[in-house]
């Protein structure tokens, strides 16, 4: 023996055969051997059920072993081992990927495979074989169905100890329903999926039409229906694909545009491409925006589940029109892709690249061959058991004689061919009444017999009226049809546009964003916010709106920032674009769509917003008052900074009213709980700096407080008020309302106490509410309802009429405030 590591010795009669092989041929040679395997038994579908082989073969593992849509699911390790065992000779990772794919119902637009467990998403993989389950689907009982009648023929297994279908009965046109995609080696198929209900009517159609062009064709099946719905935009390249097979369209998600918050606009994306998962959109959406290639977009979420489906929200910032970012998204992201239609099939084995019509005719050859060989075999079936009924009958009718004649027999050949003679039976005949039981005879009757052989003769006469008919075979197969339509047919799911309308032409292009128009913005009393969409000035209007009132506008521009002036002393910034747009030119605007101020600034408990500000450079700036008499202007060249406080207000004391002055020539009035109004002209309050803390604006005696200030042109001013006692819970008193014209009360000098406004009734002893401004004013309560107010009486100091309901705001015409705004009460 050689040692270990030495070649042992040859014999001495040892004769070497070499072969010299040409190396081009061998490899030419085993090339062509690969390329036909891979063709004809794995990458490219049949045209006839439009499946693959391991496919196939998946199928008919699952009908074998019985596990119909009624049983329960069995192991999915399991099916993948009778295949790879029985008929499949690859590894068990290609027919778990396969059997995974008819399960999926973003990938099948009729799956065949009921799956129970994690079958996967279109970004993630499943769970392992081991712990999910399967059985067939509904549409998968369809495509065995008689299988076992002699429809198609069977072939030898890849060891000869089996046999497999060389293809499915198949009653559901899968081919063009389910499509296919597959690459094998010089050649490859991508077909896209169908709604079973048009390509139904286009077979029936095709039927009764053999000569109908693709055209005709088109009348019932328009274009794919895929799996994920989403759109399909351009027919051209449809029609391409269904004349030829070949072309190309384009698959675009299904967007629409939503309010997300109340400050932004989103694109919300609900169905997508087919083949196409969020998390890829995610990924390509997140490195255009950090190469800056991509703008507008603040924030991307996933809220896919499975009850809901998808939903995925692209946030949209301020600023960009959420339409054209839109446009972007499907010109530089997944959400928009093409599919290559290049429909190539086996068709009698040989590979075919095939349009429209040849997809719908090679179905229909299969189809009337299956339904031909099933009518045969049925057909047989039948003759077959007539001959036995008309034996048993013969036997019936003699059964005493039958019965006597076998015991004298010595044994079953002679009894049987005793059987034969005496009664003139066949072989077959008398070979059954033999191996009958005795006890089975005394079921038949002659009536019962009889009977079942009219219903075999009958059914014989419409089988041989079948196969003796074309037109009636023809009829079957379009019946046959249509009940597959209504069983499992579903609506269609992807939207066909004949262009893809407007698109922007380049990105980042002027029309991605809002452009910076100049605009106006306003604040209601109970602190609602909106803007216009241009600088047209709303009109005064003719009723009543039935909503809050305005109680300042500023004019602006689109994308610049305003100030909020708060009851805290605090000047806090809002972006003018985060408010929600009114209709140009409205009358009195609306404000109830408005977006509530809480849900752009934090305010501290108690404090209140005030006024707005336009945070010009330019102008007298600001006026406030506050609740001891304090009076302020600010200088504007300081509003343009970060939010800070604009007046250094004392313990106890806060900003009572503000208001952004026009031209520093408006008189400046103070209106106190013990109802002294006091107005001075603008120009006697030298404006301060941020951390001035004002000066005395008005005298107060006692326990008074101020009630209301704000700045207004006297002409055609008035002046609100409400009386009522200061021990009531404020908003709970309608007071008594009193409304005078502005120019009874006369100016006083800074820092005096003014004149008296309104005059006490037995039980008042304070102002409730007060306010002066231009008429005609408008007042509102605290649930927004218009509050009617009295007619101006003419007397300065006169007591007032009982309220309907308490009064919180008043304002005038939003179009009387833009060239004086009006300040709010305390």
């Amino acid at each position: 023996m050689a040692r270990r590591g030495t070649k042992a010795p040859l014999p001495d009669d040892f004769e070497e055969h070499i072969l010299d092989i040409d190396v081009g041929d061998e490899i030419k040679s085993s090339f062509l051997e690969y390329a036909y395997s891979v063709i004809y038994s794995r990458a490219l579908p049949d045209a006839r059920d439009g499946l693959k082989p391991v496919q196939r073969r998946i199928l008919y593992t699952m009908s074998d072993m019985g596990l119909r849509p009624e049983r329960g699911h069995v192991k999915s390790a399991r099916v993948v081992g009778e295949v790879m065992g029985k008929l499949h000779p690859h590894g068990d990772g290609a027919i778990y990927d396969a059997l995974v794919r008819m399960a999926q119902s973003w990938s099948m637009r009729l799956p065949m495979v009921d799956g129970h467990g994690n079958f996967g998403s279109p970004d993630d993989s499943p769970a392992a074989m081991r712990y999910t389950e399967c059985r067939m689907a509904p549409a998968a009982v369809a495509m065995t169905a008689s299988l076992d009648e002699d429809t198609v023929d069977f072939k030898p297994n890849y060891d000869s100890r089996e046999t497999e279908p060389g293809v499915l009965p198949s009653a559901i046109p899968n081919l063009l329903v389910n499509g296919a995609t597959g690459i094998a080696v010089g050649m490859a198929t991508n077909i896209p999926p169908h709604n079973l209900v048009e390509v139904v009517q286009a077979l029936k159609h095709l039927i009764g039409h053999p000569k109908a062009s693709v055209d005709d064709l088109m009348r019932f099946i328009p274009g794919p229906d895929l799996p994920t719905g989403g759109k399909i935009v351009g027919l051209d390249g449809v029609r391409d694909g269904y004349a030829s097979g070949r072309g190309t369209f384009k698959m675009r998600a299904t967007a629409r545009i939503e309010s997300v918050t109340p400050r932004k606009k989103g694109i919300v994306i609900t169905e997508l491409p087919y083949g196409v998962g969020t998390e890829r959109i995610i990924e390509r959406i997140k490195v255009l925006v950090q190469s800056k290639k991509l703008l507008g977009i603040s924030d991307i979420k996933d809220l896919t589940d499975r009850a809901n489906g998808v939903r995925l929200v692209v946030e949209v910032k301020n600023g960009f029109v959420p339409e054209a970012l839109l446009e972007q998204l499907y010109k530089q992201t997944p959400l928009e892709e093409s599919f290559g239609i290049n429909a190539v099939a086996l068709v009698d084995g040989q590979p075919r690249t095939m349009g429209l019509k040849e997809m719908l005719e090679v179905f229909l050859a299969h189809r009337f061959d299956v339904v031909r060989r099933r009518t045969t075999f049925r057909r047989g079936k039948a003759a077959d058991r007539l001959h036995l009924v008309a034996g048993l009958m013969i036997a019936i009718l003699d059964i005493d004689e039958v019965i006597q004649l076998i015991r004298s027999s010595d044994n079953s050949a002679m009894a049987k061919e005793r059987l034969i003679d005496v009664f003139d039976l066949s072989d077959i005949q008398a070979t059954y009444i033999l191996d009958m039981p005795l006890r089975r005879l005394t079921r038949f009757s002659t009536l019962e017999l009889e009977k079942e052989k009219s219903e075999l003769e009958s059914q014989i006469e419409a089988l041989d009226a079948i196969l003796g008919d074309d037109k009636l075979l023809r009829k079957v197969v379009a019946d046959e049809l249509s009940e597959v339509s209504r069983t499992y047919g579903t609506p269609r799911r992807t939207v066909l546009l004949a262009s893809a309308g407007t698109t922007v032409t380049a990105a980042g292009s002027a029309s991605l964003e809002v452009a910076d128009a100049p605009c106006f913005a306003f604040m209601s009393a109970n602190g609602l916010l909106a803007r216009t969409s241009t600088d047209e000035a709303p009109g005064e209007g003719g009723g009543r709106a039935n909503h809050d009132v305005v109680v300042s506008a500023v004019r602006t521009t689109a994308r610049a920032e305003i100030g909020v002036v708060t009851s805290r002393g605090r000047l806090l910034k809002v972006q003018v674009l985060d408010m929600p747009e009114l209709p140009a030119g409205a009358n009195d605007p609306n404000l109830q769509g408005g977006l509530p101020l809480s849900e752009i600034l934090s305010l501290e408990p108690g404090e209140r917003a005030l006024c707005l500000s336009s945070l010009g450079t330019a102008g007298p700036g600001l006026a406030l008052g506050t609740r001891q008499g304090i009076v302020k202007r600010v200088t504007p060249e300081v509003l343009s900074r970060e939010d800070w406080e604009v007046i250094g207000l004392k313990d106890g004391d806060e900003v009572v009213g503000a208001v952004e002055l026009a031209t520093g020539n408006e008189e400046l009035c103070f209106i106190t709980a013990e109802a002294q109004l006091l107005h001075f002209g603008a120009d006697a309050v030298r404006p301060q700096g941020r951390s001035g803390g004002g000066i005395a604006g008005v005298r107060l005696a006692g326990r008074d407080r101020v009630v209301w200030f704000g700045a207004l042109d006297p002409a055609d001013a008035v002046v609100v008020t409400a009386s009522g006692s200061s021990t009531a819970l404020p908003g709970t008193e309608p007071g008594a309302v009193k409304v005078a014209p502005f120019s009874e009360y006369p100016a006083k000098g800074r820092a005096t106490g003014g004149v008296r406004c309104h005059r006490f009734l037995k039980g008042e002893d304070s102002l409730v509410f007060a306010w002066a401004g231009t008429a005609p004013a408008r007042a509102a309560a605290a649930s927004g309802a218009p509050v009617e107010l009295p007619e101006a009486d003419g007397r300065r100091d006169g007591s007032g009429v009982p309220g309907s309901q308490p009064i919180v705001a008043c304002a005038p015409p939003v179009a009387r405030q833009l060239g004086v705004a009006s300040g709010v009460t305390g």
